[in-house]
Order: C-alpha cells, then sequence, then structure tokens
C-alpha cells in the first residue's frame, strides 16, 4: 500500500515523519509524494491556531478527495487536544505522537476491523526518550536528527509541554550511531533537532556540548547544524565549547519572542533583554561570519505599543540576518488565556506587518553586504532557470549556474548580486 504524509511544523515533525517512514516500509508499504495513495498520514503542529486549523483542513481535503483512503492524524494536535482531535470525524486513525511507533499497529488493526482507532498515550514525569532512529531523510541534502524531545519551561502563551512533556534526551552511544549510519549513507550536512534542543543532557547527566561535539567528530560528516536555541542556556561555557567544533556551521537560531523586558516577564521567559543582547555579541565575537536569526512573536495579552516599539528597537539593534515574525494566539490550556489585555486582530495584524518590514530590510541590507564575498555552498537543488540553489556555513541561500550537475555537492563562489527571490546570485571565481 502507498502512503503519504503532510507534515506540519517544526524539523522534530519531519524527522519523526521519515522515522514513520521508515518503520512502515519495513511492514511492506511504499512512501509516496506524488500520484495517488492508499493511506494519508497528517503529522499535526499545535503551536498556533492556525497550526490547528491547517491540521483541520488537510483531514478532511485528504478524506474529501479520496474517500476510499484511509486518513490518519497524529502529532502534538491530538497529543494535546484529545477531544477536538477525535471530533474531526474525517480521521480514521487518531494518535498522540507518543504513539508514532504504533502508527503500523494502528493501520493494520484498522485494516483488519474497519473500525475506528483513537489512541492517546500520556506523556509522565520520568518517561524516557523514545522513537526509531533514521538511516536517511527522503529528498534531502541534510538530514535532520532528533537527539532532545519535551519541554520543562511551562512559557505562559505555550502548549508544548503539555502536547510533548518533559525533557528528555536521546542517549550519546545511540546518537553516535545514527550519525555514522547518515554518514555512511552520504549526508555531508547534519542538523541536530529538539523541542528545547539546548535541554539536551540535562535528564541524563551529559551537556548539549557532548551532543555537538559527537556529531563534529563523526568522519564523513562536513557541517553540523543546530535548530532553534533558547537564550539562558547559551552560557559563556557552552559558547565555548561549541567554538571548539570545527564543523558547527556559525548560524543560530536563538528564540526571542520580545525585546521588551515586560513582554518578556509575562511571557515567562527566564532572560532579560540585555542578557539575550549579551549572548549575541558573545556568538558573534566567537564565530566567524556569524549569523543570528530568530522568532519574534507581536500581540501578545498586554503589549502595549510603547512595549511593541521596545521590541522593534531591539530588533533593528541586533540586526537578526532573519526573523520569523507571528501574531499571538490563544492556546487553550496555557497561563495566558486568562490574562486580560488581549490584543484586537487588527493591531497584532499591523503590528506583524511592521516587525516583518523591519526584518526584511536587514535582511537585504545583510545580503547586499555579502556582494565580493567568497563562500563554499552546498547546493541542494535545482530550480526551474537552471539555477542550482543552496546555501552557505553561515545559512546565505545562494544560487547559481554550472555546467554539470551540481545537486549534493559543494562549490566556492563568489556573490555577485542579490534577487528579489531572497537569493544572492554566485558565480566561479
Amino acid at each position: 500500500m502507498k502512503v503519504k504524509f503532510y507534515t506540519l511544523g517544526c524539523k522534530v515533525n519531519q524527522y519523526e515523519s521519515q522515522a514513520i517512514s521508515e518503520a512502515l516500509a519495513k511492514r511492506g508499504y511504499e512512501t509516496v509524494t506524488e500520484g495517488k495513495a492508499d493511506i494519508f498520514i497528517v503529522n499535526s503542529c499545535t503551536v498556533t491556531a492556525s497550526a490547528d486549523q491547517k491540521t483541520r483542513q488537510a483531514v478532511r481535503r485528504f478524506k474529501r478527495n479520496n474517500p476510499d483512503s484511509i486518513v490518519v492524524l497524529t502529532g502534538c494536535m491530538p497529543q494535546a487536544y484529545p477531544e477536538k482531535s477525535k471530533e474531526l470525524l474525517e480521521a480514521d486513525i487518531i494518535l498522540g505522537n507518543r504513539n508514532n511507533e504504533e502508527t503500523a499497529n494502528a493501520i493494520e488493526q484498522y485494516l483488519k476491523y474497519g473500525s475506528r482507532v483513537f489512541e492517546i498515550k500520556e506523556h509522565k514525569k520520568g518517561d524516557l526518550f523514545s522513537g526509531s532512529t533514521i538511516s536517511r531523510f527522503e529528498e534531502r541534502t541534510r538530514a535532520y536528527i532528533k537527539i532532545q524531545d519535551g519541554c520543562n519551561r511551562f512559557c505562559s502563551y505555550c502548549i508544548i509541554p503539555y502536547s510533548r512533556g518533559r525533557v528528555r534526551s536521546k542517549p550519546l552511544e545511540e546518537l553516535k550511531d545514527e550519525l555514522k549510519t547518515l554518514a555512511d549513507g552520504g549526508y555531508k550536512e547534519v542538523v541536530l533537532v529538539g523541542i528545547n534542543l539546548s535541554s539536551y543532557g540535562s535528564d541524563i547527566g551529559i551537556t548539549f556540548p557532548e551532543a555537538v561535539k559527537a556529531a563534529n567528530d563523526t568522519e564523513g560528516i562536513e557541517r553540523v547544524r543546530l535548530g532553534s536555541l533558547e537564550p539562558d542556556h547559551l552560557t559563556d561555557e557552552v559558547i565555548e565549547k561549541l567554538a571548539e567544533c570545527e564543523k558547527l556551521c556559525p548560524q543560530f537560531h536563538i528564540s526571542l519572542q520580545s525585546g521588551c523586558d515586560n513582554t518578556l516577564k509575562a511571557m515567562n521567559r527566564h532572560y532579560t533583554a540585555d542578557e539575550y543582547r549579551q549572548i549575541c555579541r558573545k556568538l558573534r565575537e566567537s564565530f566567524r561570519d556569524c549569523t543570528l536569526t530568530t522568532d519574534v512573536m507581536v500581540g501578545f495579552a498586554g503589549e502595549t505599543e510603547e512595549d511593541f516599539r521596545e521590541s522593534l528597537d531591539f530588533v533593528k539593534e541586533i540586526a537578526f540576518e532573519k526573523v520569523h515574525v507571528f501574531p499571538y494566539s490563544v492556546r487553550k490550556g496555557t497561563r495566558a488565556e486568562s490574562f486580560s489585555g488581549h490584543i484586537d486582530k487588527k493591531i497584532k495584524e499591523e503590528r506583524s506587518r511592521l516587525m516583518t518590514q523591519t526584518a526584511e530590510e536587514i535582511r537585504f541590507d545583510f545580503f547586499r553586504k555579502q556582494i565580493g564575498k567568497k563562500y563554499s555552498v552546498l547546493f541542494e537543488t535545482k530550480d526551474k532557470d537552471g539555477y542550482y540553489c543552496g546555501h552557505t556555513a553561515n545559512y546565505i541561500p545562494v544560487k547559481a549556474k554550472f555546467s554539470e550537475e551540481m545537486c549534493h555537492r559543494t562549490a566556492d563562489v563568489v556573490i555577485k548580486e542579490v534577487c528579489d527571490d531572497d537569493f544572492c546570485v554566485g558565480e566561479i571565481e
């Protein structure tokens, strides 16, 4: 039987979809990206209300367009909101993210009995890291490796500790084996990911830099990247240890959420704007060609116009190379749900527009400053115009034309111009 995946949300979800795909392949199922399928698996995200909406739309669309197919809903939405997910009648099978390893059994149970399957295994304090390792990453030049799950922070706006449970870390030896398998499979670049990545090891008595070093020391791996990091975990000691890893790419995505101390306190974030500022300074001092990217939330409950302007000014000051901007949306079951001062939708949209515009101006100014510089680029895809597209180590998107096949290969290019489609154009020197 043929299976198609529709994965929403973070790189952890993408990794887990790959793990499910490999587990299904061992039972004889074939994962496809085009054409018809017998089974559709929606791996959901529930970080925002928009993510929930996309999940519902996908489940309904797959069943409407393929009435004889089996539709599976899994991931964070059913884990956090099981009863709401159960109401989505177009889903034949509903599983939580703690049930990912049981996907094949659930499908075979449905095929045998024809009755709806609903299984949500609760997260419990003291749970160990679970889940299969992977041996490849379909249609990718780089491979994501999930090394950590769960979060203990309980930010006032966030449902993730409820949908993902407490911090759990992949054993180091298991990680080393997975890294070797992927390196043997030809992957030159790996991205270490987690729900609260920089908390890796806190539950098993080791440190986050030890995982990075394991990737750095793996023969065949040329580049190591990191997923989103929490700033208060990036102590001077951690940054110094990371700087010892010569394969670590000098690009860091450090979650900000707001550049205003009042808002950060209301969010139950564990740092101040100035502490975040000092971390950025230390990273840029420690890594050559360092780039910093982040997430910024606008319109949090109680955010005044002055608070917003303070956050906007902070983004300008740090000059992030890329910013993911999103408006706050209420998550049922979080502390912020009961906060006063919720912001009108139109105000949130305007603040989002202003923050996005500012971030884009900073980004293109950074791109323009790269003209004339030489970079090594790992090319990943080829577009319809014949350009090979890839990224530098510090994650500048670059495209260039070659007379030979360049996908999954690296080449040195000089940046010549900036395109309107968020790419720099490079040429061989």
